[in-house]
């Protein structure tokens, strides 16, 4: 055998050891990203709701809630209703009920910011997301999100799940001018 053969045989099981082990390596991180969009429930919230001022209001009081908005999520890729009306300044308390089979999510946003986050989720479709103006709904289960409208315009509410939102799994919350019916 001569010195090149050697010197091929060597890099070539070099090569071998080298791809082993990023098979290795990436076995683990691909089982983690996918228990975080499966059926299970995200972690359950610890501490007080994080109140951040967003375009389309702040994450509100369940005490000054005065009106509560079922919300039905289903496997056909739609809202029931699919169009919400409150007045800017009310406190609503949504009640989400999926009753698909499949996991859901209800995400308040403004078209853009929905889109936007749409578009990372189908690039990393496993990625945990949890903010007050989010519900993810096991099949069968439901989840409350209770916002303060605090400003006026038209917004959005989508399911973010890689291939809902591009479902057409959207709806528009229209939140009247305060004084305005």
């Amino acid at each position: 055998m001569n010195e090149a053969t050697t010197n091929k045989g060597g890099r070539r099981a070099a090569i071998t050891r080298l791809a082993a082990t990023a098979a290795a390596l990436a076995i683990p991180l691909l089982a983690s990203r996918a228990q975080a969009h499966t059926d299970k429930p995200h972690a359950p919230k610890s501490g007080p709701v994080v109140k951040e001022q967003k375009d389309w209001g702040i994450a509100g009081d369940a005490k000054r809630a005065k009106r509560s908005i079922a919300v039905g999520m289903g496997d056909n890729m739609r809202f029931t209703p699919q169009r919400i009306e409150v007045r800017q300044g009310e406190t609503v308390k949504f009640v989400v009920r999926n009753d698909g089979t499949q996991m859901h999510e209800f995400v308040i946003g403004t078209k853009a910011e929905n889109a936007k986050h749409a578009e990372m989720m189908v690039k990393f479709p496993n990625m945990e997301h949890d903010e007050p103006y989010m519900a993810h709904v096991t099949p069968g289960k439901t989840g409350e999100i209770v916002w303060t409208f605090n400003r006026a315009g038209e917004f959005e509410f989508a399911c973010l799940i890689a291939g809902h939102y591009q479902g057409g799994m959207v709806g528009t919350i229209v939140v009247a001018p305060a004084g305005k019916a």
